[in-house]
């Protein structure tokens, strides 16, 4: 069986993508099961009866104090008998997640394949992924990503992927503080916001965040603890964990401080 270990914006549209592609998988959660709908019958927030026949856990928590606890602490899914492979999609700081291969069994596998693309790629099974681990193991596990997305980069070893996705994360924060920043300014120059994304979008200015504003869930968000604003914070947050020695991070830290001050942004309508 394989199993998701956080069914929230990204987690739940995952499970269901597997499970419409023909995979035995399960979800588990810490909410009530009650709270996600047509999924309900299969996610749970039992954790012995999600470990049971667990053998491929695919982790989509928020940050490392809940990896923690599903692989260590709370649930402990790393002594689930049945489990074969863990597969780390979250973002986090790749110096935790290399460090991960010491303390679970060598028996399992591990492979880290954050995923990018918002809610919305989520939903419509087209994410992308940045994959670390050994090739052999990696394409073993072709055809569960494929479920769920439709671009894989293989990075390198264990820990490769995590370093790849937040850098990029870096860059989408980046381009997350500036878009805003436009678009606010626009707003006291009188600009008209539907006019000037359609003009960024064909232009030098193009970047995601702008060309799928209307798409993305967290587009108009300002930061609040629970949302994805403050999600790209803490992504932040883990690339300057991994930032080389030395390197020079008070543009990384001046992004983060701009996204951290986020206000939310009023509908266009």
């Amino acid at each position: 069986m394989i199993g998701v270990a956080g069914c929230g914006r990204m987690g739940a549209p995952m499970l269901a993508a597997l499970r419409k592609a023909g995979f035995d998988a399960k979800g588990f959660d810490i909410r009530p099961s009650c709270e996600f709908g047509p999924l309900e019958p299969h996610v749970t927030n039992n954790a012995a009866e999600f470990a049971q026949n667990l053998g491929t856990l695919i982790t989509v928590v928020r940050d490392i104090a809940q990896t923690d606890d599903v692989l260590f602490g709370a649930q402990n899914f790393t002594s689930a008998n049945s489990l074969k492979r863990i597969i780390i999609c979250s973002t986090l700081s790749p110096r935790y997640v290399r460090a991960l291969r010491d303390q679970i069994p060598d028996h399992i596998t591990l492979i880290d394949a954050p995923m990018s693309g918002a809610q919305i790629a989520a939903e419509e099974a087209r994410l992308s992924f940045m994959l670390g681990g050994e090739p052999a193991e990696i394409e073993d596990c072709n055809p569960i990503f494929a479920a769920m997305g439709t671009h894989f980069h293989k990075m390198g070893p264990f820990g490769a992927g995590m370093q790849a996705k937040v850098l990029n994360n870096l860059l989408a924060a980046s381009n997350t503080a500036m878009t805003r920043l436009v678009l606010d300014w626009a707003d006291q120059a009188g600009l008209d916001e539907t006019a000037l994304l359609n003009l960024i979008h064909t232009s030098s200015g193009q970047n995601w965040f702008a060309s799928n504003f209307n798409d993305i869930e967290f587009a108009r968000d300002g930061l609040a603890p629970d949302n994805t604003i403050a999600i790209l914070v803490k992504d932040v947050a883990s690339a300057l964990d991994a930032a080389p020695e030395g390197a020079d991070t008070a543009l990384p830290e001046t992004v983060q401080a701009a996204i951290s001050k986020l206000p939310p942004r009023p509908s266009s309508c």
